[in-house]
């Protein structure tokens, strides 16, 4: 019997044809994601849903849906989907990261153009019959600089384009490496560099803690005089009020701006000031892009209902199901892993060596290397899943290496990562135990044991007396409570560490006091996601 899957949301003719011409029965219904409840009638009939955003894949949808293997969302956003809920159903979410690159790319060109020569407002006065062919003074993009915060798919794009416009292209990205700078033929710097070279700026980096107002009122003071700042990327990247300050008192010459901190946008401090052009989040909007991500999606829902391939998983790694049986917590163990050196590192990373050890060397090797990329590169792309991972460190010129060796040690296997950026190497290793739970056992070279959990703080110092005293009382200070708490060192008086399990997430303010104690060399935050 042919797998049976539901459209519920707008996608091309062609793409529901794909679904027809290899074997699967499709039905058609692009309205039927705005009626919940003919949705919550007719779930259980099929074996995979595919999506746009008008349909909500809610916790009771998926309890209705008890036939369902996959939902396939046509586009990268997945806010519509209860992805915990499909968890637990055993239900694999995939999605279309990469469809929308070009277009969003073109569009932050589109409003560069914008921007520089007052089109929208020269086209509103011209259509009010006005002619005020001396008000809008334009610049031209020939031979200005661009910073580009954020040169990964799209920003990498966006510079390439930018180039062809003549453009000296500076760029700012902790994990693009020089040899792919390079390649792409732009300028890595520094923020701080960016901000007083660019005569233009444009934003391509997801919106996360570390990227939340990267562009505040301190950071545009220090933008170069008559800066034009593009924002096609996510709302939030730019403190909006700070901004139009900053136009208002003409610091900054322009803004162009396609997202929003709220949106819909219905107001914003950005609205109605001159050379100001705003956009209704149109970056992903074009026909090409449109129809890319849903031929992508039909292919994807069609190849794993057929064949059993996962693409672009959220929720679960490229791995049979045999092997998901026991490697689940080793996959586990190597997003931890690559998730604790993200979090460290805020350098370029260069290389990276994984060792695999007794049974851990037995595994599927590429699971195991796309789970570590995606531990890797979450700290700065929240979105990343296992398949998109090692594509997004390819991207940034990381080069990852593999060697597997026979049982070497006291575990039955070991997985180790040795991270290296230009000016440090980082290395931590773990292990699974009997009870099927990750740990930590090795870091910088220092023997631990240490359970992982949700909320972590990690300290280094060197092995005197008091440090561990002046930890615990900090904490206690600040009401940080500690689930457990793990020691090492190198040798007596030498290099010493310590890893805490703590209840909850531990604030900016104890982080400063412990740093401030001047007893620690490194004092950092962590979470994982248990």
């Amino acid at each position: 019997m042919a797998p049976k899957v539901l459209v519920s949301d707008k996608l091309s003719e062609t793409a529901v044809q794909i679904f027809r011409d290899r074997g699967i029965d499709v039905d058609f219904q692009p309205n039927l994601g705005k009626d919940k409840d003919k949705l919550l009638e007719i779930i259980a009939d099929y074996d995979g849903l595919a999506i746009r955003s008008n349909t909500k894949v809610t916790a009771e949808v998926l309890e209705k849906a008890t036939n369902l293997k996959v939902i396939g969302r046509a586009g990268i956003g997945v806010d519509n989907v209860d992805i915990p809920a499909a968890s637990a159903k055993g239900v694999i979410v995939e999605n279309t990261p990469f469809g929308n690159s070009i277009t969003t790319a073109e569009h932050a060109i589109a409003m560069m153009f914008a921007v520089a020569r007052q089109i929208p407002e020269a086209d509103a006065s011209t259509q009010a019959g006005k002619w005020e062919k001396s008000k809008f003074m334009g610049v031209e993009l020939t031979a200005k600089t661009l910073g580009v915060i954020g040169c990964g798919n799209i920003g990498s794009i966006a510079a390439d384009r930018a180039k062809g416009l003549r453009m000296k292209v500076i760029a700012f990205d902790p994990f693009l490496s020089q040899e792919r700078a390079d390649k792409l033929g732009v300028e890595k710097v520094e923020l701080d560099e960016l901000l007083t070279r660019a005569d233009f700026i444009t934003l391509h980096v997801p919106l996360t803690d570390k990227t939340r107002g990267i562009l505040n009122a301190e950071n545009i003071a220090k933008c170069k005089k008559g800066v034009r700042i593009i924002n096609c990327a996510r709302g939030g990247l730019v403190d909006e009020a700070a901004l139009a300050e900053a136009i208002k008192s003409g610091h900054v010459a322009g803004a162009a701006f396609d997202v929003f901190e709220v949106e819909p946008a219905t107001q914003s401090p950005l609205f109605g000031l001159p050379n100001v052009v705003c956009t209704p989040h149109l970056g992903a909007s074009t026909t090409e892009a449109q129809e890319n991500v849903a031929l992508q999606v039909a292919e994807q829902l069609s190849d794993y209902l057929l064949t059993g391939a996962v693409t672009n998983a959220l929720n679960m790694p490229s791995v049979t199901a045999e092997e998901a049986k026991v490697m689940g917590p080793w996959i586990k163990l190597a997003g931890h892993l690559g998730a604790f050196v993200g979090q460290m590192t805020t350098e370029a990373i260069k290389d990276v060596q994984i060792i695999l050890d007794g049974v851990a060397a037995t595994m599927n090797v590429k699971a195991l290397e796309c789970a570590v990329a995606a531990g890797l590169m979450k700290p700065v792309n929240p979105d990343v899943n296992m398949v998109s991972a090692p594509i997004l460190a390819k991207d940034r010129g990381i080069k990852t290496a593999i060697t597997t060796q026979d049982k070497t040690g006291v575990f039955d296997g070991y997985i180790k990562l040795v991270v290296k950026t230009d000016k440090r190497e980082r290395s931590i290793a773990g292990t699974v135990f009997s009870d099927g739970k990750p740990r930590f056992i090795q870091i910088k070279g220092i023997n631990i044991d240490a359970e992982i959990g949700e909320h972590m703080l990690y300290t280094t110092n060197k092995d005197v007396p008091g440090v561990i005293g002046k930890l615990g009382v900090t904490l206690g200070e600040h009401g940080v409570n500690i689930a457990n708490f793990t020691l090492g060192r190198s040798e007596a008086g030498g290099d010493a560490i310590a890893l805490l399990y703590v209840d909850a997430a531990v604030d900016a303010e104890t982080l400063a006091a412990l740093k401030d104690s001047g007893k620690f060399q490194n004092v950092s935050g962590l979470a994982f996601e248990i």
